[in-house]
C-alpha cells in the first residue's frame, strides 16, 4: 500500500466562469435596453428586425465582457483580486453604457418621439 501519487495541476483559464457570468448578465442588461430605447424611440424597422440585430449582438457583446473579465483575473487578480473585481465591474458598467448610448440612441436617426434621442425613461444624472 503505497502512497498514491499527487494529482497534476488543473490548468484552466482563470476566470472563466466569473467572466462567463458576468458576460451572460451583461448582456442581458444591454439588450434588453438597447431594446427598449429602440421601441420606445421607433427606431428600425419593425420588432422582429431589430431582434434579430439583437440576436446577432448578443454574443459578442456576451465575448467581450467575459474576456475582459478572464484577463484581468489572470493579470491584475493574481496579486489584487480587490482590484481586479473593482476594475471589472466599472468596466462592465462602462461597457454597458457605451453600448446602450451608442448603439441605442444613435445621433444619425432623427426621432420625433424622443427629443434628442434619449429616451424619456432615461434617467437624467446618467449622461446619453
Amino acid at each position: 500500500m503505497g502512497a498514491e501519487p499527487p494529482a497534476p495541476p488543473r490548468r484552466g483559464i482563470k476566470g472563466a466562469g466569473s467572466g462567463f457570468l458576468i458576460g451572460g448578465l451583461t448582456t442581458v442588461a444591454a439588450v434588453t435596453a438597447i431594446g427598449r430605447a429602440w421601441a420606445a424611440c421607433d427606431i428600425g424597422v419593425g420588432a422582429a428586425a431589430n431582434s434579430t440585430a439583437l440576436l446577432f449582438l448578443s454574443p459578442l457583446v456576451w465575448v467581450t465582457t467575459a474576456v475582459s473579465w478572464v484577463v484581468l483575473h489572470s493579470t491584475l487578480g493574481r496579486r489584487h483580486r480587490g482590484t481586479a473585481l473593482a476594475a471589472g465591474l466599472v468596466f462592465t458598467l462602462w461597457f454597458t453604457w457605451f453600448l446602450v448610448t451608442w448603439l441605442g440612441m444613435p445621433d444619425s436617426y432623427p426621432s420625433p418621439l424622443c427629443p434628442g434621442n434619449v429616451p424619456p425613461w432615461w434617467p437624467d444624472f446618467v449622461p446619453a
